[in-house]
């Protein structure tokens, strides 16, 4: 069973920050691809950021050089380092995780969590 939990959402000021925390229950967090996704109002959940087994990185176009994920293998914890936020990162953000880095980039993860709603807004 693995089991994800979601925390750090919240309402920021358009250029502010958040960081979002996934912590994974489970004894196999480290053979695990995870990911970001996000799911704004109206719209089709999109990929936001993913990180393989190993370490390799893989961002959408739209949060480069403005999100940074990361793991603690230790810890069993992800991270999802959100800066330069815009009203249009506004969305339900789900942390998501597979034996398969292609699952987790198209979406398809076998596991999820609830999902933390981030606002951004003056």
């Amino acid at each position: 069973q693995v089991q994800l939990v979601e925390s750090g959402g919240g309402l920021v000021q358009p250029g502010g920050s958040l960081r979002l925390s996934c912590l994974v229950s489970t004894n196999i967090f480290s053979s695990l691809a995870m990911g970001w996704h996000r799911q704004a109002p109206g719209k089709q959940r999109e990929l936001v950021a993913a990180v393989s087994r190993d370490g390799r990185l893989n961002y959408a176009d739209s949060v480069k050089a403005r999100f940074t994920i990361s793991r603690d293998n230790t810890k069993k914890i992800m991270y999802l380092q959100m800066n330069s936020l815009k009203p249009e990162d506004t969305a339900v953000y789900y942390c998501n995780a597979d034996f398969s880095l292609t699952a987790v980039g198209s979406g398809s993860s076998r596991y999820w969590g609830q999902g933390t709603q981030v606002t951004v807004s003056s």
